[in-house]
């Protein structure tokens, strides 16, 4: 997070194995704005335990730089899920993720074992959404808790859930994208993209983060270490729309009181500045970021 905007760059969120310590130690070196340490699917039954400490670990060991970091969790009701909650909300990452949250029931839950397990203030709660009973409940879900800091797509579970297929352009699964968005949005937080399977297929995983980027998330979780570079530039502002935010800016700020305002001979009103204000914000925090990662 800057000081300057308050904004937290969520471009490039990579799952990452808490079994496998090369994994863990890679992620330090790689440009990701987030990790997810990963306790659930990456890792096998007989390495929880283990994988538990090492997640934990790392998160509060500080070697990460400014990097969001969170730890996803064995889903609620699991043999694993209590321990995981304490252990996390112990390291106090900047957030845990849980999978499969299908009400705000859950939320009020989780909130609460986090908080008698000591988690401190910082420390959200990122929701997966990946069923047809949270997609219909998203917006009690996503208003359940000042807490509640994100929600992340699971877009495998959620192809499975409906019996859909996985297709270029995800139209099966288009209107259930567009209601966890409004409900993110409606509730103020963070609303990041599901991953991309095909690690092989670039041009598909490009033209999905720009779809992504179009509809309004924030970031893309991601499978694989050679998805970040696409990610970073697709979910970031180019140079171009940079330099229109700030020429926007400048000519709201020349032409107050003289009636209307136009820039590149469009008509100016508040909500293009507050939009190419967030564009400003946006390339600050990155920058902020990268420079931390350099």
């Amino acid at each position: 997070m800057t000081a300057t905007t308050g904004f937290t760059p969520l471009r490039s969120v990579l799952y990452m194995p808490s079994s496998n310590a090369k994994a863990l130690e890679k992620a330090k070196t790689l440009p990701i704005d987030g990790v997810i340490f990963d306790l659930e699917d990456a890792v096998a039954p007989d390495a929880k335990p283990a994988a538990r400490e090492a997640a934990a670990a790392a998160a509060s060991s500080g070697a990460y730089g400014k990097r969001t970091l969170t730890i996803r969790v064995n889903g609620i009701g699991t043999e694993w899920h209590d321990a995981d909650i304490v252990a996390a909300a112990q390291a106090g990452p900047h957030a845990i993720v849980v999978p499969k949250v299908n009400s705000a029931e859950e939320v009020h839950q989780l909130v609460a074992a986090m908080e008698k397990a000591g988690a401190p203030e910082h420390t959200k709660l990122w929701a997966m959404v990946e069923t047809p009973v949270a997609i219909l409940g998203a917006l009690s879900i996503a208003t359940a808790s000042e807490r509640l800091g994100a929600f992340v797509l699971g877009t495998n579970d959620l192809v499975k859930e409906l019996y859909a297929e996985h297709v270029p352009g995800r139209e099966p699964i288009l209107p259930s994208l567009h209601t966890a968005l409004l409900a993110g949005r409606a509730a103020g937080i963070a609303v990041i993209d599901g991953v991309y399977n095909d690690v092989k297929n670039i041009d598909g995983f490009l033209a999905e983060c720009e779809q992504g980027r179009q509809m309004g998330f924030d970031g893309k979780t991601l499978i694989h270490p050679g998805q970040v570079e696409g990610a970073n530039k697709a979910f970031a502002p180019s140079e171009q729309a940079v330099e229109d935010a700030r020429g926007l800016i400048q000519a709201w700020n020349d032409g107050k009181g003289s009636g209307v305002v136009t820039y590149n001979n469009k008509m100016v009103e508040n909500l293009h500045v507050e939009s190419a204000q967030r564009t400003l914000d946006i390339h600050e925090a990155i920058t902020a970021l990268e420079a931390d990662q350099a």
